[in-house]
């Protein structure tokens, strides 16, 4: 049976943040493997790790500029990022970080925002987080944006209206003073019932052992309803009556 009242998972991410992707399907090979699965209810939250990254992109490639903001080598860039690269993988995801455009990801967001109040707030994770790592896509063209929200079924006038609506941009505001006030300082960060927290791409282990941990708490304080029946004539769905 599927509640309609389910036990909430909160994301806060970052869709240009490798370890949120990583962490993503971390925790859906953990989900695959929990028996209550259909009672869970996730719930995307907008995090920016770099809020002053230009709204242009930046010429740099992400080796270069990573290199320049850790005041490491180049060398040592390039070699941090073929370590996710390969954890990456063994998450069965493929990315292409000669790609990626480095710009601000707050346009995203807000169509994150408007994607969620359609139910479509996963399908628009995985579409932005595709679009950065594998596809190299610019999230600071709005075009790219329209694009990427019409794939998972919103449409231009949507995208348009999350990129202009200032209530959108209040929405990811507000999950990024919640975070701060949660004393979320980096991402991923999941949530479950305001209870237990991951911290980071941790093991899809990880998450089935605290999915079980705070489900089995969750479900002793939401029992599902059950009725001392007197039967009389009635009819069933099979259109039998009696």
């Amino acid at each position: 049976m599927e509640a309609t009242n389910k036990m909430k998972v909160e994301v806060w991410s970052d869709i240009m943040c490798p370890f949120c992707y990583i962490g993503k399907r971390n925790y859906e090979a953990g989900l695959k493997q929990f028996t209550e699965s259909n009672n869970i209810e996730i719930i995307w939250k907008s995090f920016q790790l770099d809020p002053t990254i230009p709204k242009e992109p930046v010429a740099d490639n992400v080796y270069q500029y990573l290199a320049d903001r850790k005041g490491m080598s180049y060398e040592q860039s390039v070699q941090m990022h073929e370590n996710v690269v390969q954890m990456a993988k063994r998450a069965g995801l493929d990315y292409n970080f000669d790609k990626a455009v480095i710009v601000n990801s707050f346009n995203a967001h807000r169509m994150i925002q408007l994607a969620k109040t359609k139910g479509l707030g996963d399908a628009a994770e995985e579409r932005l987080f595709y679009a950065y790592f594998t596809e190299g896509k610019n999230f600071g063209n709005s075009e790219v944006l329209t694009e990427l929200g019409k794939d998972i079924g919103l449409t231009e006038a949507e995208v348009q209206t999350a990129l202009s609506d200032d209530a959108y941009a209040y929405k990811v505001k507000q999950d990024i003073q919640e975070a701060q006030q949660l004393g979320i300082g980096g991402v991923p960060f999941f949530v479950f019932d305001r209870k237990y927290a991951i911290s980071g791409a941790q093991p899809p282990e990880a998450f089935l052992q605290t999915l079980e941990k705070s489900f089995s708490e969750w479900r002793k304080e939401n029992p599902i309803p059950t009725f001392e029946v007197s039967n009389g004539p009635s009819c069933s769905t099979d259109g039998i009556c009696e």
